[in-house]
């Protein structure tokens, strides 16, 4: 009987973790945790099939959908030419993303246009392009401009905020 008590103060102190949990993996972990806690806790209470039920969507589908959307939710796209040499910004840029559980992901146009227009057409998040001896980046959610416009420690970067019109 005993362990019916520890099971189910574990349950509020799993949720507790989770509520309070800031990276997205880490939250996945403990979703899996908490379904666990709660199969175990009905079934050590005598229902058997809702502990079944709790291990099979509690646990596993929806940590799979979790992850799944937080795999593909958590990206910044940023747009670039194909001849440009942009890696000493692009480095700053994923350093920065990395803080908040963000990859960049770089998609390669072929001239100035086709990335102009892939930004207005919110293919991408971003744009970054060379000029000279600095870097013109173009960034289209509020967000991410704030982001990188507080923490990106790159002199010659120049960030500009492409809202919606």
């Amino acid at each position: 009987m005993t362990e019916n008590y520890i099971i189910a103060i574990l349950l509020p102190i799993v949720a507790a973790m989770l509520v309070f949990q800031t990276n997205p993996y880490h939250a996945l972990i403990l979703r899996g945790v908490l379904g666990a806690v709660a199969a175990l806790l009905y079934a050590v209470l005598g229902a058997g099939d809702v502990g079944l039920t709790e291990a099979l969507m509690g646990s596993l589908l929806a940590v799979m959908l979790y992850a799944v959307t937080v795999r593909s939710s958590f990206v910044m796209r940023l747009g670039i030419l194909k001849e440009e040499n942009l890696e000493p910004m692009i480095e700053n840029v994923r350093s920065v993303m990395s803080k908040h559980y963000l990859r960049v992901e770089l998609v390669a146009f072929r001239d100035r246009q086709d990335l102009e227009q892939a930004l207005i057409t919110k293919e991408i998040h971003a744009t970054c392009v060379r000029e000279l001896e600095r870097y013109d980046t173009v960034i289209r959610i509020p967000r991410l401009y704030e982001i990188l416009q507080d923490e990106l420690a790159f002199p010659q970067a120049q960030l500009t905020y492409q809202g919606e019109k």
